[in-house]
């Protein structure tokens, strides 16, 4: 691998902040990646990166910072109605949504327009309009970053929560201990819809479908993320960057009690999730710039750069944020952006 000194990290973060690595390589080949590990992963951790979807810097990175960019995606095995494939960590993750949609299968179509990588994806456990990665996740290839080797994740391994998992609980500040290289999917070639979750069935309804493909969900989806999210290739931002708070059954219902317009949702065993949008608009922060950052007018839970803002800037607002929510409803939000 070659390295890159002082290397600027703007466009390989998605709020679009200055910051620097003081050592930067791409990675596209596993065996690369293994070996460099081996030699050096102990003494020096290295700082993971793919797209950058999913980050906010406030700071320059001192670990060597090494963008997971292998490509490539496969069909392994074809079982009739289940498939099994298998996508390169550096593979952007619409275009590979996309592309199993062209191959007539289903199951991530409800993930659609998200930026980043594949290989990001089970980090955090992505999830969009009522399916997440766990849904479809068979299992993850990752190299140990201390000792180089391989190791196979399956999905029980990866201990996959609420916008979590094992990898998410192994970042330590500048060091990351798994580097995931290959992501499967079980998917499937017959189309069971998901559409209870947000806005889908109105898209639907709208286009007059009323016996939708997966390809068709794909575009409504498409359509309502288009409609409300911002473009980080037009301003910067992270997409969402708060969790919705997931709090005991008998706390969500005295909130309730208190804010009877308070959306709600069924979680796990005696949990409830709160709308994480709805309490920052009832705080007053929809809407409102302060200086080069702001909150978007459109979506409550979007954080953005107007241009020029430091990460430390985007992170102060953030914080402001969670202290009104704090003080209004008692519930500390949770950033989903890993933050350094």
């Amino acid at each position: 691998m070659h390295f890159l000194r002082d290397f600027p990290l703007a466009s390989f973060n998605a709020f679009g902040v200055n910051a620097t690595a003081r050592q930067f390589a791409h990675v596209s080949g596993e065996l690369d990646l293994m070996n460099w590990c081996a030699a050096h992963g102990r003494e020096t951790p290295p700082f993971l990166i793919g797209g950058g979807s999913n980050l906010l810097l406030t700071k320059n990175i001192e670990a060597p910072v090494l963008q997971l960019a292998p490509r490539g995606a496969r069909i392994v095995w074809d079982e009739g109605s289940t498939v099994l494939v298998e996508a390169m960590a550096g593979e952007p993750w619409h275009p590979f949504v996309q592309w199993t949609l062209s191959q007539g299968l289903s199951g991530l179509e409800n993930l659609s327009l998200i930026p980043g990588y594949v290989g990001a994806a089970p980090v955090q456990n992505i999830g969009a309009y009522g399916v997440e990665i766990s849904d479809t996740c068979d299992s993850v290839m990752a190299v140990d970053t201390r000792t180089g080797e391989p190791r196979d994740f399956r999905k029980v391994d990866c201990a996959f929560g609420y916008r979590d998992s094992v990898f998410r609980r192994m970042i330590d500040g500048e060091r990351d201990r798994y580097a995931i290289m290959r992501v499967r999917f079980h998917l499937s070639r017959r189309f069971t819809p998901h559409l209870d979750y947000g806005d889908i069935k109105v898209e639907l309804q709208q286009a007059s479908i009323t016996e939708p493909t997966a390809m068709d969900v794909s575009r409504a989806v498409m359509a309502i993320r288009s409609s409300r999210l911002p473009d980080p290739a037009v301003i910067g931002n992270a997409g969402s960057f708060f969790k919705n708070p997931v709090l005991a059954a008998d706390v969500a219902a005295s909130l309730k009690a208190q804010f009877p317009g308070m959306p709600q949702y069924p979680a796990a065993a005696d949990k409830v999730k709160v709308a994480a949008g709805w309490l920052i608009e009832q705080t007053g922060w929809k809407g409102r710039r302060i200086g080069a950052v702001g909150v978007h007018e459109r979506h409550a839970l979007v954080l953005v750069n107007h241009g020029g803002a430091t990460g430390a800037e985007v992170w102060a607002l953030a914080q402001a944020v969670q202290a009104d929510v704090v003080s209004k409803f008692g519930i500390t939000l949770e950033p989903e952006p890993r933050i350094v």
